[in-house]
């Protein structure tokens, strides 16, 4: 396989991108001066130095290694409320979205039908256990309206079977269309979710 086919289908290997525009890709960057290609690759070298994952919420974020990020550090934030979201995406969709004002928590991947796929369970459970300590009253998942969205509820609801009664678990209203993803709502869809979740 020569270079361009490779370094296309390495593109591939990205979320969306099939093997036409893993080819557009590649000559869009051949046709790119030289120094645009040496800053993309200097950028995406310094993910390794310059981009950590929050040891609270699991999120990425941009800082040093022990570093919490600016959500988890940010003291006016509602102790109380924990978001499960499935990406850093998502989040930042609600973010966006200006209507919460809790704490999050990145599950890092959904439930197949099928059986494949995971989620952070176990640090998901250490985190309730920490979280309960310092006042948690409510979890609310906020996952996709999808067949893997609602798979995935279902087993968080299995597994938080021993904290019923200690914490309330609630489930975004459905200002969600089925079928569609967190990430790519819009913020008035969002907010309407999020006011009008629900008991899970």
């Amino acid at each position: 396989m020569d270079h361009i086919d490779e370094l296309a289908l390495a593109f591939t290997r990205l979320p969306g991108v099939g093997p036409r525009q893993g080819k557009r890709f590649v000559f869009h960057l051949l046709a790119a001066p030289a120094s645009e290609r040496a800053k993309l690759a200097k950028l995406i070298a310094a993910l390794d130095t310059n981009a950590r994952q929050c040891p609270r919420c699991l999120r990425f974020h941009n800082g040093t290694a022990d570093a919490v990020c600016g959500y988890c550090s940010d003291k006016n934030r509602d102790d109380t409320q924990l978001m499960l979201v499935e990406k850093d995406q998502d989040l930042l969709a609600v973010e966006r979205a200006g209507t919460y004002t809790g704490r999050y928590f990145v599950l890092g991947g959904v439930l197949t039908l099928s059986g494949k796929g995971s989620f952070r369970e176990k640090e998901l459970l250490q985190a309730i256990d920490k979280r309960l300590e310092e006042g948690l009253k409510e979890v609310i998942l906020a996952l996709s309206a999808t067949s893997e969205g609602e798979h995935t509820a279902d087993r968080i609801r299995e597994i938080f079977a021993p904290y019923r009664g200690r914490m309330a678990v609630s489930v975004l209203g459905r200002g969600l269309a089925t079928g569609s993803e967190l990430e790519y709502s819009d913020a008035e869809t969002l907010r309407a979710a999020l006011n009008n979740r629900r008991e899970a």
